[in-house]
C-alpha cells in the first residue's frame, strides 16, 4: 500500500490537474485511494505557484463528480443482486453496501451531500442512489456541492499544514499519517454539519398521523 501511495502522490506532482481529476475520480468510485494524498499536497504546490488554489478545488470536484457519476450509472445498470454477489471483488462487500443504503434511506437527497464528508460512505453512496434510481440531476447537484466543500476543506487544511511542514511533501506515507492524526479538525467540521442537517430533518419532519 505504501508503494501505491508514493505512486499516486507522484501522479499529483507530475500530471498536474489531470492527475488530480483522475485520482479523485478513482477515490469517488470503488478504489481505496485516500483523498488526503491528492488535495492537500496539490494545495501546497498551489501556494508555491505550481497550481492555483481554485484550480485544485475545481479539479478535485470535477474528478469526484466523474467517479460518483460512473458509480451511480454502474449500480443502476447492474442492479443489487450482482452487486451483492460480486461487490467484494471491487472493494464493496455487502455490509458496506447495506450501510450506504441505510444512510440514503434515512437522509434522502441531503444524505448524498453529507456522504461526501463521511469516510467509507463517501465513495459508496452512488451505489444505493443508482439502485433506487434517484433522479440523476438531484444526485449530481448534491454530489457537486458536497464534493466541492470537501475539496475546499482539504485544500485549506493541507495548504496550512504543509506550509508549516514542507518536509512532509517528500514523504507521502508520513504525510497521510500526519493528516489523519489531525483529521479530527475535518471530522469535527463534518460532524457539525451532519448534526445540523439531522436537526433540520427532525424539526421539519411531518408528524405521524394518529390512528382513530
Amino acid at each position: 500500500m505504501q508503494q501505491w501511495v508514493a505512486i499516486w502522490f507522484q501522479w499529483v506532482h507530475d500530471w498536474g490537474y489531470a492527475g488530480i481529476i483522475l485520482l479523485m475520480a478513482m477515490e469517488s468510485s470503488v478504489f481505496p485511494i485516500p483523498s488526503e494524498i491528492v488535495i492537500p499536497p496539490a494545495a501546497y504546490w498551489a501556494a508555491q505557484g505550481r497550481y492555483s488554489f481554485s484550480g485544485v478545488v475545481l479539479a478535485g470536484t470535477l474528478g469526484s463528480y466523474l467517479g460518483a457519476a460512473a458509480t451511480y450509472w454502474a449500480a443502476r445498470w447492474l442492479g443489487r443482486p450482482l452487486l451483492v454477489r460480486y461487490g467484494a471483488l471491487i472493494f464493496c462487500p455487502e455490509d458496506k453496501l447495506v450501510r450506504a443504503e441505510r444512510w440514503l434511506a434515512r437522509y434522502e437527497a441531503g444524505g448524498v451531500f453529507f456522504a461526501r464528508l463521511v469516510p467509507v460512505v463517501r465513495h459508496l453512496i452512488g451505489i444505493p442512489a443508482g439502485l433506487v434510481r434517484m433522479p440523476f440531476g438531484v444526485y449530481s447537484l448534491m454530489t457537486v456541492a458536497g464534493a466541492g466543500l470537501w475539496c475546499w476543506v482539504l485544500a485549506w487544511f493541507g495548504g496550512n499544514l504543509l506550509g508549516s511542514h514542507p518536509d512532509l511533501v517528500n514523504d507521502p506515507a508520513l504525510l497521510v499519517q500526519v493528516l489523519r492524526e489531525r483529521s479530527w479538525l475535518i471530522g469535527g467540521f463534518a460532524i457539525g454539519l451532519c448534526a445540523l442537517y439531522v436537526l433540520v430533518m427532525k424539526l421539519t419532519a411531518k408528524p405521524a398521523l394518529s390512528r382513530s
